[in-house]
């Protein structure tokens, strides 16, 4: 082992020790270089490691910035070290991660006609959202170089290529589409969850539709929505004389919403799952489809969905939420009914998605129009900005003491009122009774 080998050993042993990642870039490869008789006046190898410069010129005072490939270079005894980056992209194909060239390497393979003058060796560069891609000003979006290799480096960008197109209204190329495809299982096999909502997040909500069509025809949309995807396969009519698959309606629901929510992401979100439930509801009975209760098992059905998702909480309570109650709007509703959902919370973005329901199979407005109207007349009156009962009677009435309890119970009983569930004294008796009792309070 030469002594320029033994010090790059040195090297890579001081940046282990300090915590980070370090190796001798194809260690076979540069020990034979370094045997060669016509070796230069000043030595050189090449490192790997994922410590970055200011990292580095902690352990080694002597370090400079690096040229033509290297991010830094320093001196070991006569031994000149380079140092590279690794390959950290999560979505990486296993075998990208690790680095077997530097151009200095690959120019020493070309220049004993081991390797082709047109070889490019792939180095890592910091994150950036264009790379890998070629210029929109073309009219589409194309991954740049030998396509699958391209991706192979980031799996990544067969979701960030969707979003582009999505964006942009522009088409992927057709080489480009067929490395997609080609990559799909390996899209889910690397990218993690978490990358591939950040890129859906990015997506624009009057255009969430096309991402989601992309994804379905990339057949990603079947290993990551299952659930979703399989709605493709299940019929319902469109109207009277026209059926179509719950799929089609859903991307048309989206499309739709869009129109009067256009920033609305989330309500764009719950679209998508507002059907789910149709899968697991489904009962076929002398050829027509029926799904009774698919609202309330698709609520169940899209937390499930959306924790593997591993979206937050409070999101997935919201968008539950709004799938739970997207049908509440949908019939004609009684003067009590339009209380009770003027009482659910985001009831705007609920009457959104009946509207946009309604576009989407090209129906009737008559119990939309009907329930617009309702909503005028749920105005709360004077007399019931104020509970039947005031905090002294409740406490009368349950025997208890002053307290945050009190308080509770008087905001329940008042929105019971508003709702139509209490009109007089003896009910509004029963109900804090029996709210007490539910929640504990007595």
């Amino acid at each position: 082992m030469s002594q320029s080998f033994k010090d790059a050993v040195g090297i890579c042993k001081v940046i282990v020790r300090n915590g980070h990642d370090a190796y001798i870039i194809n260690a076979r490869l540069q020990k034979n270089l370094l045997a060669l008789p016509d070796q230069p006046q000043t030595p050189e190898v090449d490192v790997c490691t994922d410590a970055s410069f200011e990292e580095l010129l902690k352990l080694f005072p002597s370090l400079s910035e690096g040229h033509g490939g290297p991010f830094a270079q320093t001196m070991e005894g006569e031994t000149l070290i380079h140092f590279h980056h690794p390959n950290t992209a999560e979505a990486a194909h296993p075998e990208e991660s690790l680095v077997r060239l530097s151009p200095r390497l690959a120019g020493k393979l070309i220049e004993q006609g081991e390797l082709p003058q047109n070889l490019s060796p792939y180095m890592p560069v910091v994150d950036d959202p264009m790379d890998g891609f070629a210029d929109f000003s073309i009219g589409m979006i194309r991954l740049k170089g030998i396509q699958d290799e391209t991706l192979r480096r980031d799996y990544r960008r067969a979701i960030r290529a969707m979003r582009y197109s999505a964006n942009f209204g522009l088409p992927i190329g057709p080489n480009s589409w067929m490395a997609i495809l080609r990559a799909g299982r390996r899209v889910l096999d690397y990218v993690p969850v978490t990358d591939i909502m950040s890129e859906w997040r990015e997506v624009a909500v009057e255009n969430m539709h096309v991402f989601v069509r992309l994804l379905y025809e990339s057949m990603i949309l079947h290993g990551l929505l299952p659930e979703v995807a399989a709605l493709a396969r299940i019929k319902q009519k469109k109207n009277e004389t026209e059926e179509h698959s719950v799929f089609a309606h859903t991307l048309e629901v989206m499309r739709h919403y869009a129109e009067e929510l256009p920033y609305d992401w989330f309500g764009a979100m719950a679209c998508l799952f507002h059907d789910v439930g149709k899968l697991h509801a489904v009962e076929i009975v002398e050829d027509n489809w029926y799904f009774h209760q698919h609202h309330e098992v698709g609520a169940k059905v899209t937390r499930k969905i959306l924790g593997r998702l591993h979206m937050p909480h409070d999101e997935i309570d919201l968008i539950c939420h709004l799938v739970r109650h997207h049908m509440r709007f949908d019939v004609m509703l009684t003067d009590r009914g339009i209380r009770r959902f003027k009482s659910l919370d985001e009831y705007p973005r609920l009457i959104e998605m009946s509207r946009a329901n309604i576009k989407a199979r090209g129906d009737n407005y008559k119990e939309f129009n009907h329930n617009i109207k309702m909503l005028d007349r749920t105005e709360v009156r004077e007399e019931e900005l104020e509970p039947l009962l005031n905090g002294k009677e409740i406490m009368t009435i349950l025997n208890i003491t002053p307290g945050p309890a009190v308080g509770t119970i008087r905001d329940a009983l008042l929105k019971a009122q508003i709702v139509g569930d209490v009109i007089n004294m003896e009910q509004a008796t029963a109900f804090v009774k029996l709210y007490a009792s539910r929640e504990h309070i007595i």
